[in-house]
């Protein structure tokens, strides 16, 4: 699994992480996580929901941004976070994902909160290429 590292003077009232993954669908994966564990201590979910995900975005950025944004969608309409990720990006004319996801309610019994993760925003938000694999900065408005 790639690696993610928060970045304390990017962005004083949200939160900016920088992901790194050994390809696209490591990247997905690992973003996943770090903004899991901007919302909750991912320890203390139950992984009892699974959830299948696609998405299309006209750039492999913008399916970034959609992947990120649906899953904060998904913590405020059903209440649901998802600690583990499984993503297949594929690179074709229109960038597309399929993901299976794994993780639990936000209220339930024991889980411990951290922010409420509002939104992704395009502040510094980048995603390139870099040395054999991927690397992204994403700030979420918290």
């Amino acid at each position: 699994m790639g690696r993610y590292e928060f970045l304390e003077s990017v962005a004083i009232a949200d939160c900016a992480v920088e992901v790194e993954g050994q390809d696209l669908d490591d990247l997905f994966a690992t973003a996943a996580g770090a903004l899991a564990e901007v919302m909750v201590d991912p320890a203390t979910v139950s992984a009892t929901v699974e959830r299948t995900v696609t998405l299309a975005a006209p750039s492999l950025e913008l399916l970034l941004y959609d992947w990120l944004s649906e899953l904060i969608f998904l913590k405020d309409k059903e209440q649901l976070v998802f600690t583990r990720a499984r993503v297949k990006v594929f690179r074709e004319a229109t960038p597309r994902l399929t993901a299976r996801l794994r993780g639990g309610r936000i209220d339930a019994e024991g889980v411990e909160p951290r922010s409420d993760a509002k939104a992704v925003t395009f502040h510094q938000f980048t995603l390139e290429p870099r040395g054999s694999g991927w690397r992204a900065r994403v700030v979420i408005d918290i």
